[in-house]
């Protein structure tokens, strides 16, 4: 049985640790986007982003929210039978990186370093069975917690085997990446190859809501 009160203590602790980091000086004054808000702690398929948006999670303080790439998201999910309160959500930076202008800008390389505890503490303590990077920034981040070989352009919609876990690469939802890199249609085949991940996890979809 997963997430016991001694787990529970440990997600609550690790949040109360990324609410107080200062590792990246250009984000000491932004909030983590990490909390109960990203999901359950039971869940058994868990999601990572590149960042928090800055007119989306930065501001609602739950992931894939409050934005166009969090509506898409929404769509994706829900054209598999998930919802939110079926799986976890976090990111490889966890603080929105933002340039002077206030534009939204990837995060560096070093951001997303001084973040891996963090991933790898979610990671650790939720267990997931299946882990489903969206874009190329979280799937490099994985690096970080166990080498691949794995990248976007040749991985995608395919099952992984990663850290004694099923990976599934697909791409990210904002607009930008449906427009020029992956359409709906593509998208829409990816979340469907993420429901044979769960299911050679030996989950349903049905169930997922029951775990967590």
């Amino acid at each position: 049985m997963k997430a016991t009160g001694s787990e529970n203590k440990l997600f609550t602790q690790l949040v109360s640790e990324a609410a107080s980091c200062t590792r990246c000086p250009a984000m000491c004054d932004r909030t983590a986007v990490f909390s109960a808000l990203n999901g359950s702690p039971l869940a058994r398929v868990m999601f990572i982003g590149e960042a928090p948006g800055r007119k989306g999670a930065n501001r609602t303080h739950v992931p894939f929210s409050g934005d166009q790439s969090g509506k898409n998201f929404d769509r994706f999910i829900a054209s598999i039978g998930i919802t939110r309160e079926d799986i976890f959500i976090t990111s490889a930076a966890l603080c929105n990186p933002h340039t002077d202008s206030g534009a939204n800008r990837k995060p560096t390389k070093s951001e997303v370093a001084n973040c891996s505890r963090f991933l790898r503490g979610a990671i650790g303590i939720i267990d997931p069975r299946v882990v489903v990077t969206l874009g190329s920034v979280a799937l490099e981040a994985l690096k970080n917690i166990q080498r691949h070989e794995l990248n976007l352009k040749e991985s995608a919609g395919r099952i992984h085997s990663w850290d004694g876990r099923l990976l599934v690469p697909i791409y990210h939802p904002s607009p930008q990446v449906l427009a020029s890199h992956r359409r709906e249609a593509a998208q829409l085949q990816d979340y469907k190859v993420v429901v044979q991940a769960i299911e050679q996890a030996g989950l349903s979809i049905a169930g997922l809501s029951i775990a967590a």
